[in-house]
């Protein structure tokens, strides 16, 4: 008798273990209906629609919030956006892997030093193409070590 109690609970416990995992398991294993994204989506999306069910729920998802962000952008935001695309289509695997990298190391910044840093884009792209061209070209000659002194110098330069 006890063993046949000790087995009934054992069975109960581990339906109740089930019963949780699938409760809260759904939205992520499911991932996204095609029928639930607006006819908007559908159509940014297009593309994936004969494959979308074999797609992971996470590409899926990543997918629908990068429709919903293309549908909220202006037209020339989008057009900006397209370049990006095709400038990230005509990069090599390994530039692919550096851009990722450096990102992954932006985002990890603090919040000043990112300020700081977007900063210092925002004066190179307000200055003459003349001027960009030449810090281009000095950039090109520099060897890893002179461009981190510099990096430190101009990271130096906008905190004061």
């Amino acid at each position: 008798m006890k063993r046949a109690s000790k087995t009934i609970r054992l069975c109960v416990a581990t339906a109740a273990l089930l019963v949780c995992c699938l409760a809260g398991g759904p939205a992520l294993a499911d991932g996204v209906a095609w029928d639930t994204l607006s006819p908007e989506q559908q159509q940014v999306l297009g593309r994936f629609a004969g494959e979308w069910e074999s797609l992971s729920p996470e590409k899926q998802q990543r997918l629908e919030r990068g429709a919903a962000r293309w549908l909220r952008m202006g037209s020339e935001e989008r057009e900006k956006a397209k370049e990006r695309m095709e400038r990230w289509k005509k990069m090599t695997p390994e530039k692919r892997e550096k851009v990722r990298e450096r990102y992954e190391r932006y985002k990890n910044l603090p919040p000043e030093e990112r300020e700081r840093l977007k900063e210092a884009r925002k004066r190179f792209r307000n200055l003459p193409p003349d001027k960009k061209a030449e810090l281009k070209e000095r950039w090109k000659k520099m060897t890893p070590e002179e461009r981190e002194r510099f990096r430190e110098r101009l990271l130096q330069d906008s905190t004061r």
